[in-house]
């Protein structure tokens, strides 16, 4: 059984989103990032960063969304969440994670926290310069999406779709949400239609985006 650490609306959602579509066994604590859970010493004995998610796999701590997602679609094959090694589809799969986690969750960072990377004097350029970021990052994946689909990496639903609609609903109140862009809105309307989707929504009191 896994213990999964989250707080809502966080980046906890893609692997709680995940092991409720695995169906997987697990236990939920809520680590409320708005009351400085995450920053507790006890917290921090589990995940350094003082950020969630944290997944307990088999006793350990285990941190980073992307790295948890990617771990739990090795651990349930049968669910063929992530291709298999030698499959052609592989090296799509591990470039759309790692493009997820290295360039478009950090620009979301930069988007909700911009005085981080640039201080309280320059918060307004970096912000704009995140905007830039997470725009072209939908336009990539809007023009992946017309060439193949349905999904990031075409016929088959992946770790990388729980990542992707993840941050596509962190810009839900962005000047141009993802939805803006023809060929996310139609993927997205198919992921929201998923009931694991729908059920983690209500697990973590979401009432929001969910509905369109």
């Amino acid at each position: 059984m896994y213990t999964l650490y989250y707080s809502p609306s966080t980046a906890a959602l893609a692997p709680h989103w995940m092991l409720i579509e695995i169906g997987a066994p697990f236990e939920l604590v809520l680590t409320d990032t708005a009351t400085g859970a995450h920053k507790q010493p006890e917290y921090l004995k589990l995940n350094p960063a003082g950020v969630v998610p944290t997944l307990i796999v088999d006793g350990a701590p285990m941190c980073e969304s992307t790295a948890i997602c990617m771990l739990l679609a090795e651990r349930h094959p049968e669910k063929a969440l992530a291709p298999a090694v030698e499959a052609p589809e592989r090296a799509a799969y591990l470039q759309a994670m790692v493009y997820l986690a290295n360039t478009v969750l950090p620009a979301f960072r930069a988007w909700f926290y911009p005085h981080e990377p640039a201080g309280r004097d320059a918060a307004e350029d970096a912000q704009a310069a995140a905007r830039s970021r997470i725009e072209a990052a939908w336009d990539r994946i809007d023009a992946q999406l017309a060439a193949g689909g349905p999904y990031l990496l075409g016929e088959k639903l992946s770790a990388a779709d729980f990542m992707a609609t993840m941050l596509m609903r962190w810009s839900r109140n962005m000047p141009r949400p993802a939805t803006a862009w023809p060929n996310i809105a139609r993927y997205l309307g198919r992921m929201r239609a998923m009931p694991s989707l729908r059920e983690v929504h209500a697990r973590e009191g979401l009432t929001d985006w969910i509905d369109g």
